[in-house]
């Protein structure tokens, strides 16, 4: 095998079935990947849907741990994972067929440590205009996962490969010390950090190089609920809560905060909008005072790493 597919899941049956259901479309061969399904504590039918797949792709395995967080499934994925090419991807995309054939390719002909493609939004209904502009004008809304970055093969920065469709060497992934905690429950935000942004990070520093290839690209399902303002809103909140994390982690004194949030404002939405900014700033603002109050929560953001242990300290 030459590749392990990781895709962390929590009550999303529906969607898993669509991803496995791609999977078996795959140009590349069943004998050169693995699939491991990590079930985040579902309480639908998550578990039925990959034992019927089960008979249908061949290194199919499905692990379970309901401990809080993104970070736990990745790291359990990467801890099985029997290959040093990880392919981290979302429970609700649709892959291209030549998905992990441009992705092996990517990483046996050039000298890279991480890989993406195309994220395609794959709209649940006609987008309102705002939407719609932000994408045709960038081909590109973070907040929504969705990339378009054209059709040559080429070396980007590595913050421009997006978590949903994240593949990296083992070994690359963990000297950067794995992946930081994210996909928080609401009553757990305060312990969200800054995920995969702070592995790509790493990589840009250490000066590891990045492949796009448009053969490992993906279509990205994006709910009608998520093409609202009050969406952005929120996640411009829980951006706030992951740069503090970051700053915290690293020690930034929080004179540099104003300055950071500029940066943000304009690399993230690309237009001024007061809405969003205050979002951000009150998550920003929330997690510093939490901080501040939880003696404990500074002691889970200054953790070496999460990768053998990520359970929340209480």
């Amino acid at each position: 095998m030459k590749l392990s597919i990781i895709i962390p899941t929590r009550n999303r049956a529906h969607f898993l079935r669509v991803t496995l259901e791609s999977i078996l479309i795959q140009t590349l061969p069943q004998n050169k990947f693995e699939v491991i399904v990590v079930d985040n504590g579902s309480e639908d039918e998550t578990k039925k849907v990959v034992e019927y797949y089960i008979t249908k792709i061949k290194n199919l395995v499905y692990l379970y741990d309901d401990t809080p967080g993104l970070h736990i499934g990745r790291h359990k994925g990467l801890l099985a994972a029997r290959t040093n090419i990880l392919v981290y991807a979302d429970d609700d995309i649709e892959p291209f067929p030549t998905w992990l054939e441009g992705i092996l390719d990517s990483f046996e002909s050039y000298d890279v440590a991480i890989v993406g493609g195309k994220i395609l939004p794959k709209f649940e209904e006609d987008p309102p205009g705002w939407i719609l502009d932000l994408w045709n004008k960038n081909n590109m809304i973070p907040y929504l996962s969705i990339i378009d970055m054209g059709d040559e093969v080429k070396y980007i920065d590595p913050l421009y490969i997006f978590g949903c469709n994240f593949s990296i060497l083992k070994e690359v992934l963990i000297e950067a010390g794995g992946f930081h905690p994210d996909g928080m429950p609401e009553n757990l935000i305060k312990y969200r950090g800054d995920g995969e942004t702070h592995v790509s990070s790493f990589i840009k520093k250490s000066g590891y190089k990045t492949i796009y290839n448009p053969k490992a690209s993906v279509y990205h399902f994006v709910s009608k609920e998520r093409m609202t303002k009050e969406y952005f809103a929120k996640r411009a909140f829980n951006q706030g809560i992951s740069d503090s994390y970051t700053d915290v982690r690293n020690g930034f004194k929080r004179s540099l905060f104003k300055f950071r949030m500029k940066i943000f404002i304009k690399k993230y939405f690309f237009r001024h909008d007061v809405f969003f900014e205050e979002n951000y700033l009150k998550g920003y603002q929330y997690h510093q005072n939490e901080v501040k109050n939880d003696k404990k929560l500074e002691e889970w953001i200054k953790k070496e790493n999460y990768i053998t242990d990520g359970t929340i300290l209480t």
